[in-house]
């Protein structure tokens, strides 16, 4: 069985230095990190021994590893995700990816406590989800792609036309001018949304503002503060798009508090359908992405792995609009 010696001798580093490098610890340099993790994984080596035989040393559990445990958006993702997993007869096991290379998300992809990984965690970088991902234990990643690897398989929604048609619905609307609520900058949705965002603005000839494009977090404070901040810039636009629906809840609130009337005075669109969404006042128009499914097809693909089934590399999915009351 390889040892910490083995991979540091492979990678033509220090013991330490190789130590760090599999703990995730950022004060190593990328290149460094990704030569120690394709030693390791060249000699199929684990952390404490736990070199996983597929055959022989099942644990039948999965793992479901989250940017964010809180807020609606996960809800019917894990409902989906676990209906099969039940099904099959193993557990679920859910974890937040928050502390980075000091979480239980990073011990479960580094150790391979479990037989694969479901993924949505932006702050776990492509480089390390390839230096995990093996045969027999698969990794599906969600809104994003990473390459490379067999074992690694991306499921996504077709966010840039997503945005483009939350847009492009504002401005056949009439709006000539519409504002961009972001979530995070390492979010690839929230990027590939803007995308869309930018590319319908260019198809009718309108001019992107950058004080009209705000960061909200993907939080429902987040989307909160934007608002407040556009509102006191004195200058409004005529429309919203957040590019998710929490952050429209915390802007609506923000609205609101302003006297600002939805839809009288500016329209407002979001993006997901969380369940509470019909439900706001006034309910709340959305792109809708359809989580539960993304969910069950996730778990779907990951036993078709373990089964050694051939599966695609990657899946996608598009958004709906759901019109109401908002614009």
């Amino acid at each position: 069985m390889p040892t910490i010696k083995d991979v540091a001798k492979r990678a033509g580093v220090a013991v330490s230095t190789a130590s760090y490098a599999l703990s995730g610890n950022k004060k190593i340099k990328g290149s460094t990190r990704e030569k120690v993790l394709a030693a390791a994984k060249e000699l199929n080596y684990r952390k404490n021994g736990l070199a996983m035989d597929l055959k022989k040393n099942k644990t039948k559990t999965i793992a479901l590893i989250l940017s964010d445990l809180t807020g609606p958006f996960y809800s019917e993702l894990i409902r989906g995700v676990q209906e099969l997993v039940l099904e099959k007869g193993y557990d679920l096991i859910v974890c937040s990816s928050y502390g980075d290379e000091s979480s239980t998300a990073v011990k479960f992809l580094r150790e391979t406590r479990t037989d694969g990984v479901i993924l949505l965690a932006h702050n776990i970088e492509n480089s390390f989800i390839q230096g995990s991902a093996r045969e027999g234990f698969p990794i599906i990643v969600l809104d994003r792609y990473v390459t490379g690897d067999p074992n690694i398989i991306s499921i996504n929604v077709n966010n840039v036309n997503g945005g483009y048609k939350a847009t492009d619905y504002l401005i056949r609307n009439g709006k000539k001018s519409v504002a961009f609520i972001s979530g995070p900058s390492n979010s690839a949705d929230s990027n590939d949304r803007y995308k869309g965002y930018l590319n319908a603005l260019k198809d009718h000839g309108q001019t992107p503002l950058s004080k009209w494009i705000l960061n909200g977090n993907f939080t429902q404070e987040g989307g909160y503060q934007a608002t407040k901040m556009l509102i006191h810039q004195g200058e409004m636009p005529e429309s919203i798009f957040f590019a998710n629906d929490e952050m429209a809840i915390g802007g609506l609130e923000a609205l609101k508090e302003s006297e600002i009337r939805v839809p009288g005075d500016i329209s407002i669109i979001g993006f997901d359908d969380i369940q509470l969404a019909p439900y706001l006042s006034p309910p709340l128009t959305t792109m809708r992405q359809p989580k539960y499914e993304i969910g069950k097809l996730a778990s779907h693909v990951i036993f078709q792995v373990l089964e050694r089934v051939q599966v695609k590399e990657s899946y996608s999915f598009d958004t709906e609009l759901i019109e109401r009351s908002s614009c």
